[in-house]
């Protein structure tokens, strides 16, 4: 099915068009959920949340811009609701506390494979990797981070500034090993 169809169909509470979406869509969101959870399980139980929120909201989805970009947001947003319910996220910080800064012509991460990669970002504190994951990856503005989970833009900047600077470190780390 096309995704015009499977969003008709899900809306109308057809079994096998969710089925079929969350087929289609549960591998690629469930990486999203592993990058901002501390375990398999943690990661699993966001994608399940996730999904349930998906179909209850798939009446809303206006066909515009990509339905796994629509589906990618709920997913984020609900990683975050978790994290938040769990603990604070992030302390506020002024960007001129931080006492390194990192590059942004740094290469460092160019040529490492993925699932180091990957490990590397899990070791994150979760303010770092939440962050990290935002703006790094999903593609996020500091200012919309900082409206998201409620903090300064200084703050999200220094976060971030300071998951580089951690990745860094571990590479470092594993370079002189």
């Amino acid at each position: 099915m096309d995704d015009l169809t499977l969003v008709t169909e899900c809306a109308k509470g057809n079994s096998r068009a969710q089925r079929a979406l969350f087929d289609k869509f549960a591998p690629k969101m469930l990486v999203v959920c592993q990058r901002y959870m501390k375990s398999i399980d943690e990661a699993e139980d966001v994608l399940q949340d996730g999904f349930v929120k998906v179909f209850q909201k798939i009446g809303e989805f206006k066909m515009e811009g990509s339905l796994e970009g629509w589906i990618r947001r709920i997913v984020v947003n609900t990683a975050l609701d978790m994290l938040r319910k769990n603990k604070k996220l992030l302390g506020d910080v002024s960007i001129d506390d931080v006492s390194y800064k990192v590059s942004f012509e740094d290469n460092s991460f160019d040529e490492m494979d993925v699932n180091h990669l990957m490990k590397l970002i899990n070791e994150l504190p979760d303010g770092y990797r939440v962050v990290f994951n935002m703006f790094a990856i999903e593609g996020y503005s500091h200012k919309e981070i900082a409206d998201t989970l409620g903090v300064s833009e200084n703050t999200s900047k220094s976060q971030y500034s300071r998951a580089r600077a951690f990745l860094r470190n571990q590479l470092e780390k594993v370079e002189r090993d």
